[in-house]
């Protein structure tokens, strides 16, 4: 079986989706299936088993650390080359359309995965007026395809309210080897002054679809209230982190992090503060929990759907910052209520297993190809 992945980013550790793609992939070459990925940005890869393709792109101009697919003529020459037996799209961009009327031209199963709600963060760069007209694309878009995965029930419900109408579960799975209690330095957290303190932790990109107002308010509030409680601690960059310093000047910024650094981060952290209200799944959350943190959510988006299910951490309204900085006081005050947060967020973690996860996922790429065969 050849399978072709257009990944749009297939940067390592860029963000959750790419992280996805990086295990699905170790999972396909694990079972000696032939894999292909296409994207405008690859890290160099060490398994030479993977065939790697480059898009041309352009920066996208509200912000440039990602960028827009430019679709070439080369592209159907390297498809024809690769000979896929199955098309899996990552991205409903130009390339990914480019993709999808390869696979229908050719008559080659293809299915799209569903990683980012870009229609939630239209409001957020003042163009709600696109909304609609979004959805209906993706809608369109998906319904070309012969399933299509979302990462929860939330969201798969959102999708089916727009329209999306094959639709399956991929959940997502959690890398304990890098995401556990054991990498919790004493040496940092003194490092960061929170010997008697408890540290609240955001870990991501900084940009306004994170709602970042919302975090900004919980650390003034900490300030205004109790400001012996707390060290609030940032892991992360992105266009936002100059209005996120002058705003927080007394938390702490670690900067883009990743590997034993990051993994450092979590473990040395108490409690994961996620306000954001466009997750489809949160992988920063899954993190968090594998990591012994208690996380702290909104009720809008998928990151709900984790903390519930995990029965990890505490789910807050969205867009008032007072529920967030209670639910953290809670977290920091009722050491009892705390253990038993944080207990059952490792408990979930385990049983988030990539291999299986990924195992079943790879035997729909199998039964898709199956069926084809069969006709």
């Amino acid at each position: 079986m050849r399978i072709a992945i257009y990944a749009g980013c297939f940067r390592e550790n860029q963000d959750g989706a790419t992280k996805t793609l990086y295990q699905l992939v170790r999972s396909l070459l694990a079972e000696e299936i032939e894999t292909g990925v296409w994207a405008y940005a690859i890290t160099p890869q060490k398994n030479k088993a993977l065939k790697s393709h480059l898009i041309f792109s352009l920066p996208l101009p509200l912000y440039p650390d990602y960028r827009i697919a430019i679709p070439q003529r080369k592209l159907q020459r390297q498809l024809n080359a690769f000979r896929p037996d199955l098309i899996h799209v990552t991205v409903p961009d130009l390339a990914g359309l480019a993709f999808l009327n390869y696979a229908k031209k050719n008559n080659i199963p293809i299915v799209a995965s569903f990683h980012t709600d870009f229609a939630s963060y239209l409001k957020y760069y003042g163009l709600s007026f696109l909304f609609r007209t979004t959805w209906k694309y993706m809608a369109h878009f998906y319904n070309r395809c012969r399933w299509v995965y979302a990462p929860t029930e939330m969201i798969a419900d959102k999708m089916l309210r727009w329209g999306v109408k094959r639709i399956r579960l991929w959940p997502r799975g959690i890398d304990r080897s890098s995401f556990h209690p054991r990498f919790r330095s004493e040496a940092r957290r003194k490092q960061w002054g929170a010997n008697d303190k408890k540290v609240i932790l955001y870990a991501g990109r900084f940009v306004p679809y994170k709602d970042l107002d919302i975090f900004m308010r919980v650390y003034k509030l900490f300030k205004e209230k109790n400001p012996d409680k707390a060290v609030i601690v940032l892991a992360g960059d992105g266009p936002m982190r100059n209005e996120l310093e002058d705003e927080m000047p007394e938390a702490i910024f670690t900067g883009y992090l990743s590997g034993q650094d990051l993994a450092s981060v979590y473990a040395s952290a108490d409690i994961l503060l996620f306000p954001s209200t466009t997750e489809t799944l949160g992988n920063v959350v899954q993190e968090g929990l594998s990591s012994g943190l208690p996380a702290v959510v909104s009720d809008v988006g998928g990151c709900r759907e984790v903390v519930e299910k995990a029965d990890g951490g505490l789910v807050a309204k969205a867009g008032h910052a007072e529920a967030f900085y209670e639910h953290c006081l809670r977290l920091i005050e009722d050491d009892a209520f705390y253990r038993l947060k944080r207990e059952n967020g490792l408990k979930y973690s385990e049983t988030r297993s990539w291999d299986e996860i990924n195992g079943r996922f790879i035997a729909d790429y199998f039964s898709l190809c199956d069926q084809k065969a069969r006709r």
